[in-house]
């Protein structure tokens, strides 16, 4: 009995050993605690870094933190990279960033104000010299304050094109646009027709655009649903063009009632190395029902050899280790 005794307690703890060692090497989901959303994820010089908004009442969200990792399991957390201090016009609710490096620097685009017309706020942009910041206000006021084609100026994305051409593409209210962005990202370069903004709105659309080039077809991804609702959710579109026309799928990321609630609001890294894809996005706890808990996850996405996206399935486990 001694021996089976404790033979019994060897194998216990070689299992619980095994399996520690097995959660260390997955994230687990949330990747990092507190409330978190809208996350912009990207990858510079072998490290995987997110860039989300802080979930907090208007009035207390007022600063962005960013998050870093060389393996996607340890993150580090680089508090307040940017405030309403370094931002002199946003008064309240700075969220959804969006990081781009061009050059030697690191521009983060950022909605502040939740502005109506004739208010002042929008789109801004900051900048760095280094991707943890800190960031100053790199033009004094917002790049995009008006309400254009009956989209808020909110959760935008900048998108390289193949020709080197910036795009800003952005929108809420149910309607979104995408704008040309000049050199030095200070201003905006109209288009050939004269006019400076064109809309895209897919159908489904709500907010939290994105897009990828692949395979030399522009996909068009966004947010549905309402933010603090069951039936938030991604759904994305395939074109020709970063102009169009989008005409909806289906969707790739929403809630499963068994893990989390509200999944939306994505980003994508690209591992181009083992051709590795990433979707980083906002889900709610089960536990929650307080619209502003919310908190940054990773999964896999995966392509269909046609080329259109499997539904992604979103998991408490997170993704394994992978350094770059």
């Amino acid at each position: 009995m001694q021996f089976k005794t404790f033979f019994t307690i060897v194998a216990t703890v070689l299992t619980l050993n095994a399996v520690a060692q097995d959660k260390q090497k997955t994230s687990g989901n949330p990747i990092f605690p507190g409330w978190y959303a809208d996350p912009d994820a990207a990858i510079f010089d072998k490290t995987y870094w997110v860039y989300p908004t802080y979930s907090a009442p208007y009035k207390q969200q007022v600063h962005l933190d960013a998050f870093s990792s060389k393996d996607l399991i340890h993150w580090d957390k680089h508090p307040s990279i940017v405030d309403t201090a370094a931002i002199k016009w946003a008064k309240r609710a700075m969220w959804a960033p969006a990081i781009v490096h061009k050059g030697k620097q690191y521009f983060l685009f950022f909605g502040a104000n939740d502005v109506h017309q004739g208010e002042i706020g929008g789109i801004g942009v900051a900048v760095a010299d280094n991707p943890a910041g800190p960031y100053k206000d790199h033009i004094g006021k917002p790049l995009i304050n008006d309400i254009v084609n009956g989209a808020q100026p909110i959760d935008q994305f900048v998108f390289k094109d193949k020709d080197g051409k910036y795009y800003i593409l952005y929108g809420g209210w149910g309607h979104a646009n995408i704008a040309q962005l000049n050199k030095d990202f200070t201003g905006l370069v109209p288009y050939a027709d004269g006019t400076t903004f064109k809309e895209i709105t897919p159908k489904g659309f709500v907010e939290g655009i994105y897009m990828i080039l692949k395979d030399n077809k522009y996909y068009l991804m966004w947010s549905e649903g309402g933010w603090t609702g069951p039936d938030y959710s991604v759904a994305y579109a395939i074109a020709d063009s970063p102009f169009g026309p989008f005409k909806r799928i289906g969707k790739i990321l929403q809630q499963d009632m068994a893990i989390a609630t509200g999944a939306g609001h994505h980003s994508l890294m690209h591992d181009k190395k083992r051709d590795i894809w990433y979707i980083v996005y906002h889900r709610r706890p089960l536990t929650e029902t307080e619209g502003n808990h919310r908190e940054v996850c990773i999964d896999r996405l995966y392509f269909n050899a046609d080329g259109t996206i499997k539904p992604v399935k979103i998991t408490k486990e997170g993704v394994t280790e992978a350094r770059l």
